[in-house]
């Protein structure tokens, strides 16, 4: 029940707090007067911390001032998240997937922030995420794996990416009433190695994560978990297409701030960022990450981020997951 609680309520008031942008920490219309910190929860080289760059350069060039990117690993992504809430300061904002922390409350009993403080701003990408086989694998889209998987329980081991992703092809086990067990790894980028060598049978990532097997022809995509179909993987259906909606997943980027940011503010930041999209630069440099450009305005990012709550609230509350911890 409390973590009913803790879910509905942080749903609302993402919600709540990109719609109304709260009273009022004020922007001077010449604002920024310093250099502006991006915060990133993952190391360097990592999908967000690339978006965030790319985003940084250009916004620098309209802004006046430099745009610094401090990445702050670790810790769940709770040493990013506390050190940006422990300082109030209006040229400091949290670039990060929204996973990063929407898993929190159905993982840990305990987290050490409160979610109310992280306000949505703008929505900047998108990641894609795909289930992947090896080549020699017999099946080639999801019903033949799906079917296969029922006929033989137990037999077929799956490499997942740690939080949302794991949520999602276990809301699939479930709903399929499958057996796949899941290999643990400290490195998800040696499942689509195991994958590729016939240890594990399928493996669910972004795609920058399988990207290397897959140039190399040792594996193949037998889905894309997005909602739409991609140009970057030409021809590869959607798991909704093909009949799957509990593996829609979208993996969504932005920038976050604090409650008291004006809607005013929100909106110029949403504005830059669409100015900083507009030539099409970064979005072929995000490309390479398994990323795609998706702007969205703090209501859109708050919307999105709302549902993808209220779907791992389902998928816990179906499963009977308790937290870890």
């Amino acid at each position: 029940m409390l973590l009913g609680r803790s879910f509905a309520t942080l749903c609302a008031l993402i919600v709540m707090l990109a719609a109304c942008g709260a009273t009022a920490q004020t922007q001077t219309p010449h604002w920024p007067t310093r250099p502006v910190r991006f915060i990133v929860p993952l190391g360097p080289g990592a999908g967000a911390d690339i978006g965030a760059r790319l985003f940084a350069e250009k916004l620098s060039e309209r802004w006046g001032q430099p745009v610094v990117v401090e990445n702050r690993p670790g810790g769940d992504s709770f040493v990013a998240i506390t050190s940006f809430l422990s300082t109030v300061d209006d040229h400091l904002f949290l670039y990060m997937p929204s996973g990063n922390f929407t898993v929190h409350p159905f993982l840990h009993s305990k987290v050490p922030y409160d979610a109310n403080e992280l306000s949505p701003i703008v929505r900047s990408s998108n990641t894609i995420l795909v289930v992947a086989l090896a080549t020699s694998s017999p099946y080639n889209n999801m019903r033949e794996f799906t079917e296969a998987a029922r006929a033989n329980p137990g037999k077929f081991n799956s490499g997942l990416v740690p939080g949302l992703t794991e949520f999602t092809f276990w809301a699939y086990t479930h709903h399929e009433r499958l057996e796949i067990p899941q290999i643990p790894y400290r490195d998800i980028n040696l499942a689509p190695v195991d994958l590729a060598e016939g240890r594990i049978q399928v493996v669910m990532a972004s795609l920058a994560i399988v990207q290397p097997q897959l140039r190399a022809g040792r594996i193949k995509l037998i889905a894309v978990n997005n909602r739409e179909r991609t140009s970057l993987v030409p021809g590869i259906l959607t798991a909704l297409e093909q009949g799957y909606p509990s593996l829609i997943f979208e993996g969504l980027h932005g920038l976050f701030g604090r409650p008291t940011m004006t809607k005013e503010f929100k909106e110029r930041i949403v504005a830059d960022f669409r100015e900083a999209a507009a030539d099409g630069t970064i979005a072929a440099r995000l490309a390479a990450t398994g990323q795609v450009i998706n702007i969205g305005s703090s209501e859109e990012f708050a919307a999105a981020i709302a549902e993808q709550s209220a779907t791992i609230a389902a998928t816990v509350k179906a499963i009977n997951f308790k937290p870890r911890n």
